[in-house]
């Protein structure tokens, strides 16, 4: 597994704390595995389909931007170095 920091980061713990709602209910409403919102909760998912962040934002009654946070912090790959 790639350990690298991503430029972007779910804030999903943020909103199950605000919404007071445990991670083992939003897999349950929102239709995904426990061990799949755990991935993303902690930030470990390097991506995520439009389909489950749809159904984030509608369980959690928020807009994606509400979820997702760009830190700038710059791609260390090979590939963006320009190598």
């Amino acid at each position: 597994m790639n350990d690298e920091p991503h430029a972007i980061e779910l804030r999903l713990d943020r909103m199950l704390l605000e919404r007071k709602m445990t991670l083992a209910e939003l897999a349950e409403r929102v239709g995904v595995t426990y061990a799949n919102l755990s991935v993303l909760k902690n930030n470990h998912a390097r991506a995520i389909r439009f389909s489950t962040l749809a159904r984030l934002c509608e369980t959690l009654e928020c807009q994606p931007g509400d979820l997702l946070h760009f830190t700038g912090a710059p791609p260390t790959d090979a590939r963006s170095a320009g190598t």
